[in-house]
């Protein structure tokens, strides 16, 4: 059996009384998509953070290729190869396209001159962002900002990548466009684990789906199957996603 790629094991999280995560077990394989669903406050979030080190575990594990490195800071587990991109992008202002990228191929992935500049073209080329590159990255659409939040995060070169619900707030034509983009990019051997509300642009890209509520994962396996889950259904798809 492959060693997993990234995996949580019997990882919880709590904020005082709340039990954000309880004792969770997840792993991923090498070049593996797993979608991640459920309703607001499941853990979703939480389970990312722990994964890319943002957030310690109160108890449990994070490994990384066979690696412990649950005490790990995320920039560290950034060298490593788990990379993350969030719902609301954060470009750095007064920077072109092409700077806000080669910052994460340089602080993200520890490359230098020329060798990070290359990374970066190649990125922006990955990500359809090669004629933006010299455009002021707070002049962007929406669209065009996720997929610079998407290649800022690619520049670091993952062996993972954590997406949490990228797709927000775009049309359904412009989520379209991400879909291919990040099909392109698991194509390319990334390992992904993807949040997303919008579940038909989920299930374009991912092989396999989690279901998550109240900090733990209650169905686990094919989307098809999944959504089928009747817990997933009293849970999660019998209310309104918020």
């Amino acid at each position: 059996m492959p060693e997993p790629v990234i995996e949580a094991l019997g990882a919880s999280r709590r904020f005082g009384e709340l039990a954000a995560l309880s004792e969770v077990d997840f792993a991923v394989d090498a070049g593996e998509a797993v979608g991640v669903v459920g309703p607001n406050g499941a853990g979703k979030t939480t389970l990312l953070s722990v994964l890319a080190g943002t957030l310690k575990p109160n108890d449990g594990e994070v490994r990384f290729r066979g690696e412990d490195v649950t005490r790990l800071r995320a920039d560290r587990r950034c060298r490593r190869g788990i990379a993350r991109a969030y719902q609301i992008p954060r470009p750095f202002g007064g920077m072109t396209v092409l700077e806000n990228v080669i910052v994460g191929a340089t602080h993200g992935a520890g490359l230098r001159g020329q060798v990070a500049h290359r990374r970066a073209i190649e990125t922006l080329e990955q990500c359809a962002l090669t004629e933006l590159a010299n455009r002021r990255a707070e002049s962007l659409g929406l669209l065009h900002r996720k997929r610079m939040e998407l290649a800022r995060a690619l520049a670091t070169g993952p062996a993972v990548l954590l997406l949490d619900e990228i797709g927000g707030g775009l049309t359904d034509a412009e989520a379209e466009e991400l879909v291919a983009t990040i099909r392109q990019l698991h194509a390319g051997g990334v390992a992904i684990v993807w949040i997303e509300h919008i579940v038909h642009v989920l299930v374009q890209v991912v092989s396999r789906l989690m279901c998550m509520n109240a900090g733990r994962i209650i169905a686990d396996g094919p989307p098809g199957e999944v959504l089928k889950d009747a817990s997933v259904i009293d849970a999660y798809l019998g209310r309104r996603a918020a």
